[in-house]
């Protein structure tokens, strides 16, 4: 095991080039001390951390008809467009079984972001028991107005990618001197201000701190990748990312378009990866 950060980005279904990436990493048997992940990137965390190869590329892909899965009808009729009694339940404990056991052994720690609705602050959240911890992943991954707010100890949380999208400080401000970042978005990507920030303020009138986020969360973002720019300038970061803009945005039906993005991020990773373990144990 290495002594470093692993940061993965969300993105929705550009998940599918973490994916990749993740698979070269077991294939390679390369372990971390301490896995930092948003949104998507903390379900791809858990199957990687499961060492289970493949698996978040079929989570990813193998229930994109299913509308438990992901429909406007889950929408409409729950408030959540990904169904988390599917995602977080029925897909692990029924249709591709996660190993729980093999996720316990793993001897750093994984650590998940969400974003408290009511500071408007990003939460750290230890996943150590994934069946008594999932609660934190789902608040990890719930989109503003297309996932419900998730309760967890009498606070509400929403998607961790709106308080702290890359969250390459936090595995610094942990003791990790090096980080291996993966991101889902090109070297030229630049996050532009959001556009719904009026509906947001009817949505969450309740909660006014979400929308303050969102309407700000463009400037933290650009502010992080220039972080990591210097990070990995000063030969303290390696970073994984599509080396073309990716065409995908955060519902994806389109399978070959997936598995191309898939193949992508493994192939980037298998190229690199003389790189990759040079910087890990220099």
């Amino acid at each position: 095991m290495y002594s470093a950060g692993l940061i993965l980005e969300g993105g929705g279904m550009r998940g599918a080039y973490t994916a990749g990436v993740i698979d070269a990493f077991l294939d390679n048997h390369l372990e971390f001390s301490g896995c930092y992940a948003v949104s998507a990137g903390s379900c791809n965390a858990v199957s990687y951390l499961s060492k289970q190869r493949g698996r978040a590329y079929r989570v990813i892909t193998d229930y994109i008809g299913d509308k438990r899965y992901c429909s406007f009808r889950n929408l409409l009729a729950t408030g959540n467009l990904f169904g988390p009694e599917m995602i977080y339940h029925t897909i692990p404990e029924q249709l591709d079984p996660f190993d729980y056991e093999e996720y316990t052994r793993y001897e750093g720690k994984c650590i998940v972001v969400a974003a408290n609705c009511e500071t408007g602050e990003a939460e750290y959240f230890h996943l150590k028991d994934l069946r008594e911890d999932v609660e934190m992943l789902n608040a990890s991954c719930s989109l503003p107005i297309l996932a419900k707010i998730v309760p967890i100890a009498g606070k509400k949380y929403l998607d961790g990618g709106l308080a702290d999208s890359i969250p390459i400080r936090k595995s610094i401000a942990e003791g990790n001197r090096k980080n291996v970042v993966i991101l889902t978005q090109d070297s030229d990507y630049r996050k532009k201000p959001a556009k719904i920030i009026p509906l947001l303020k009817i949505v969450y009138r309740e909660y006014p701190k979400i929308a303050e986020l969102v309407a700000a969360r463009h400037i933290r973002y650009n502010d992080t990748l220039d972080f990591v720019a210097k990070e990995e300038a000063e030969d303290r970061a390696f970073v994984l990312r599509p080396k073309k803009p990716v065409k995908i945005g955060k519902v994806e039906t389109n399978k070959k378009k997936l598995a191309a993005l898939y193949d992508d991020g493994f192939r980037d990773t298998m190229e690199r990866m003389d790189d990759l373990i040079a910087f890990l144990e220099k």
